[in-house]
């Protein structure tokens, strides 16, 4: 085992320092960014903002709000087919919603009858979301994830660490979804003891938008 004893930086620790600005309000400012993804290709724009995939964040009826303002939601995962058949019926802004599972063989299956369904077309993002994304079977189900939707945007997590950050993108990763157990309602850090300051080296965005 080796100590790390330098000093990390965690949400509490930091606070953002004002400066002069020749900006007259606060809505003068622009958030809308382009990028252009690493394996997707897909050219996306809008502000760089994603409700997380949590089953009180991730709903349908975040998806339409924070649609209008060009960020994404990420689905949580526990919506049925049929929930999200209704949903799509009469919702098409596939820019602003992410599909999101797990690497569970039943979760593949169930992807593959909403594409086999045609919804495939709903959504230009697939998050493939576990707590922790340090597993040989993570990377391995990244790389099928990558061939069986090689059009889709997807976002791959959680990870805290450049080299894991690397790996992630080289199975086919666009967005690499960063930080283990820095939530405030989150157990991962007391259940299992891992987890990084969020703030620390290169962990200073909730999710890293990779582009060419």
């Amino acid at each position: 085992m080796r100590i790390d004893t330098r000093t990390k930086l965690d949400f509490s620790d930091v606070l953002i320092r004002p400066k002069r600005s020749t900006l007259n309000t606060r809505k003068e400012v622009n958030l809308e960014r382009s990028f252009k993804f690493l394996h997707s290709g897909k050219i996306w724009t809008g502000i760089p903002i994603i409700a997380a995939n949590m089953d009180t964040t991730g709903t349908f009826e975040m998806v339409r709000a924070l649609s209008k303002h060009k960020m994404i939601t990420t689905l949580h995962k526990f919506y049925s087919i049929e929930e999200l058949e209704n949903f799509f019926n009469d919702f098409d802004n596939p820019d602003y919603v992410a599909y999101t599972l797990g690497i569970k063989d039943e979760e593949f299956d169930k992807l593959k009858i909403i594409l086999n369904k045609n919804l495939g077309n709903k959504f230009n993002f697939i998050c493939l979301d576990v707590p922790n994304a340090y597993l040989e079977r993570y990377v391995r189900k990244l790389n099928e994830l990558r061939k069986i939707c090689p059009d889709h945007t997807i976002i791959a997590g959680n990870v805290v660490t450049n080299e894991m950050v690397e790996e992630l993108l080289l199975q086919g990763a666009d967005i690499v979804k960063i930080g283990i157990g820095s939530g405030s309602s989150c157990l991962t850090r007391r259940q299992t003891g891992i987890g990084y300051p969020q703030l620390s080296r290169f962990c200073n965005v909730r999710f890293i938008i990779c582009r060419l």
